[in-house]
């Protein structure tokens, strides 16, 4: 048999303004390039310590078991369900986009009894709809997820928690779009399990998954009559290797570590609250050029995430052929719709250091030759001038 070597790899730069990954810097990669050390080494132990660390001051914690999953966010999720439900335990899973549903499926396979708490596409929900189902169903756990990346809906979570423990259940909170792009007070606001990932606003590639449990939470895992579904992500052995035991579990992706380490610094030098100033600047900015343009976000005003906007797509234009040219001509990738939104929004990701004037500037020039080319009517340099009044005026 003939051996064969493929062409070393070498991916095209591209311009990443879609639902994630997000565009990394130069310092992540270069920390991710640097020599790999033993899983226990004491080197590597102590970026385990100062990571855990700096994802306490990002999540606004004090919780002790706070570390990164070795997996994507996807694990991240499975983490937090996983270990705090047992087989028969009832669930209250918040379904208005794609990841509500991914965790009502997670808890499925974990053995919960869920109870699916609907809302079409793009809604949020409210404290009243959510006090009376915790009334009517005393669950053990409420699941919502804060940002939904599906929709770009920005679900507040604070009053909700405040519910669940009057009700006597714990809440679970998808994170994974939210971390590093607007607040998330885990200690204020009450919260037992977040879990996030490394792809979205931290800009760091997909592979770790930042996670935090309450005493409350831990509690819970520790009364456990039966064991956690998943060995790889059971945290009753997991906190053993993070924390001062450092008893081997497994073999930690050592370089991604690495990475997330320096993006965290990245995202802590810059301070949280001139980040999330800046994700809301440029998000105000592509908004005032979209609307020039004569498109309207796809989620309700006072609702949209700044990190990922969903906006509708004019109709008569093809949604595929607008990605592929900008993919083409331009570099740029944006984002699909999902579920019953497929086809009918693109979603525009500003996340991390992708929020900044040079991608909003030229994502909107780039547009709006895509769509004067499928013939829609809008007056040249809109959309690129409205922009830049909204950075003027801020």
């Amino acid at each position: 048999m003939t051996t064969t070597v493929p062409a070393p790899v070498a991916p095209p730069r591209r311009i990443l303004m879609g639902p994630g990954p997000s565009d990394i810097p130069s310092r992540v990669l270069l920390a991710m390039a640097a020599p790999t050390v033993g899983h226990l080494d004491p080197y590597f132990l102590r970026i385990m310590d100062e990571t855990q660390s700096m994802l306490r001051q990002l999540f606004r914690t004090q919780n002790k078991l706070t570390l990164a999953v070795s997996g994507t966010g996807s694990a991240g999720m499975e983490t937090v369900v996983c270990n705090l439900i047992e087989p028969g335990d009832k669930m209250i899973v918040c379904v208005n986009g794609v990841f509500g549903g991914r965790m009502a499926d997670v808890a499925a396979r974990c053995g919960a009894e869920v109870i699916k708490l609907e809302r079409p596409f793009g809604e949020i929900f409210s404290s009243e709809e959510i006090e009376a189902a915790l009334k009517q169903h005393k669950p053990k756990l409420l699941g919502i997820v804060n940002a939904e990346t599906s929709t770009g809906a920005s679900q507040p979570v604070q009053d909700i928690a405040r519910l669940c423990h009057e009700h006597g259940a714990l809440i679970a909170v998808d994170c994974v779009t939210s971390l590093g792009g607007q607040p998330v007070e885990v200690d204020e606001w009450q919260l037992d399990a977040v879990y996030s990932g490394t792809q979205k606003c931290l800009n760091c590639p997909p592979g770790l998954a930042p996670v935090t449990f309450s005493d409350r939470a831990v509690a819970a895992i520790d009364a456990r009559k039966t064991k956690v579904q998943s060995w790889y992500l059971d945290m009753q052995m997991v906190k053993d290797y993070w924390g001062s035991n450092r008893a081997y579990h497994h073999t930690a992706p050592i370089n991604m570590n690495y990475g997330l380490h320096e993006a965290l610094r990245i995202v802590l030098e810059e301070g949280l609250e001139a980040r999330f100033a800046r994700q809301q600047r440029n998000h105000l900015a592509l908004k005032a050029g979209l609307k020039a343009m004569g498109l309207e976000y796809a989620v309700k005003e006072g609702q949209q995430l700044p990190m990922l906007n969903a906006v509708i797509i004019p109709a008569g234009v093809d949604d595929a052929a607008v990605r592929k040219q900008l993919l083409n001509e331009f570099g740029i990738e944006i984002g699909g719709g999902l579920g019953p939104m497929k086809g009918k929004t693109w979603r525009i990701g500003l996340m991390g250091v992708g929020a900044c004037p040079a991608n909003v500037l030229v994502f909107l020039a780039a547009l709006e030759k895509c769509l004067l080319e499928q013939g829609v009517k809008l007056i040249p340099g809109a959309g690129v001038g409205a922009a830049n009044l909204a950075y003027a005026r801020s």
